[in-house]
């Protein structure tokens, strides 16, 4: 009976909760509407203040581990009694000057070392916004960022032996096709998926490791597992026919560049700070085996704030040990994109990123772009996730420096994001849709 209650009347609890505001007079606007996608900006304002008043603005978000995300800073009304984020500066608090959507981009736990947690996509993440006055709360309002938009049919998907997440757009299609792998924990990471699939792609979120009755940790990769994964979603009656794409990140981005290589038909492989040889163990490939790329953990330091840095203990993917697990993505017939991030202490991206399109280059191929973000850290991700500056590394057994800065990191995951859609749209068209464009 309470689960049948909470099922009924929760929706009907947000919905109020988003448009309630305090009788001071006071309330807060979120334009165009209180609810959004989750990779939207929302427009914030507060009315109904005294001239000239000075109040806090907070934000806070608890993630589906419970922990609680938050952001503060301090804002002057103007002579009529209002402020703009999109106009007024934060004079103080966790970001200053003018930043429209700082108080999601700066939400942080207070426990420094963490990943914000988002793994239900069925369910809105709330953003609680309130305006404080001398400790007190005057006004209040809770964004609603919504994961699965516009129609996006969410099916899991559990065929065979494989594993993982399957998005549709509305619609008959037909839709290009994308394959998301992440590293982190091995599971899909559905919100990505969910996204691209409100952009018009049909995205399989395809888990590899430590998700259901899939090994905990592998201890080699079979790439007929992916391959099985990519004929799983080119079988779909709204893909059959219509080209495949890979997105990756960390460990997963070595993973695609594997299948980019070996499998054939991948159009368009997007590569996230991962690396250009394969790591950690063995993949092998009918009867083609590619060593791992290993490391020297006592590379390690420890930074400052106590976290360990891992950004130099891979062995050099050039040298004479590490040359046999470069992958050969020279065979590869389809295009990439290398994201990196020059503050990246996961490992080398920069480095790694250099050395894949040199070798594109060396072999006569200009079938690449190569994406830089001085200040960001590792977990580039969606819009609007929250930074990940350092957290457990499965690998290192840990807690992790992954570097970076909150708001450079932030604006790279904006710009990231469209070039990603624009990368895809580009490269998963028919041919006959990419000869409409040039017209």
């Amino acid at each position: 009976m309470s689960s049948l209650l909470k099922c009924v009347f929760t929706p009907l609890a947000r919905n109020t909760l988003a448009k309630m505001h305090y009788s001071s007079g006071v309330s807060i606007r979120l334009l165009p509407s209180y609810k959004c996608s989750f990779e939207d900006p929302v427009h914030v304002t507060v009315s109904g203040l005294n001239h000239q008043q000075r109040v806090d603005l907070r934000s806070k978000i608890t993630d589906d581990n419970g922990r609680v995300f938050q952001a503060r800073a301090t804002y002057q009304a103007d002579n009529n009694g209002q402020i703009d984020l999109n106009r007024d500066p934060s004079l103080g608090g966790t970001f200053t000057g003018v930043e429209p959507m700082g108080l999601f981009w700066a939400l942080k736990a207070e426990v420094v070392s963490c990943k914000f947690a988002l793994t239900d996509v069925t369910r809105p993440a709330l953003v609680d916004i309130e305006v404080v006055s001398d400790n007190r709360v005057i006004a209040k309002v809770t964004n609603e960022r919504h994961c699965l938009t516009d129609g996006v049919r969410r099916i899991p998907v559990t065929e065979g032996r494989i594993r993982g997440t399957l998005f549709m757009p509305p619609g008959k299609g037909p839709f290009p096709g994308i394959l998301d792998t992440y590293v982190f924990r091995g599971g899909p990471f559905e919100l990505r998926a969910a996204l691209l699939a409100k952009r018009g792609f049909a995205v399989f979120a395809l888990a590899f490791q430590g998700y259901q009755d899939l090994p905990k940790k592998a201890d080699r990769f079979h790439l007929e597992y992916f391959e099985e994964g990519i004929d799983f979603l080119r079988q779909q009656p709204e893909v059959k026919d219509k080209k495949i794409g890979l997105v990756s990140i960390s460990k997963s981005g070595d993973l695609a560049l594997s299948m980019a290589t070996f499998l054939p038909g991948i159009s368009a492989t997007v590569w996230i700070n991962g690396c250009n040889a394969n790591t950690l163990v063995p993949i092998y490939y009918k009867d083609i085996c590619v060593p791992p790329l290993l490391f020297d953990v006592k590379r390690g330091k420890m930074t400052p704030s106590g976290f360990l840095d891992i950004g130099d203990v891979m062995n050099d993917p050039m040298s004479e040990e590490g040359l046999p697990s470069v992958i050969p993505i020279e065979r590869a017939s389809g295009n990439f994109m290398f994201i990196m991030s020059e503050a990246d202490r996961n490992w080398q991206t920069a480095y790694y990123a250099k050395l894949a399109c040199e070798r594109l280059k060396a072999h006569g191929k200009d079938n690449y772009e190569l994406v830089r973000y001085e200040k960001a850290g590792h977990f580039i991700e969606v819009p609007y996730m929250p930074f990940c500056l350092a957290n457990f590394h499965a690998a290192a057994n840990q807690v992790v420096y992954f570097g970076g800065e909150p708001k450079a990191h932030s604006e790279a995951q904006l710009d990231a994001w469209k070039r990603i859609v624009n990368f895809f749209k580009k490269h998963l068209a028919s041919d006959d849709e990419s000869s409409i464009s040039k017209l």
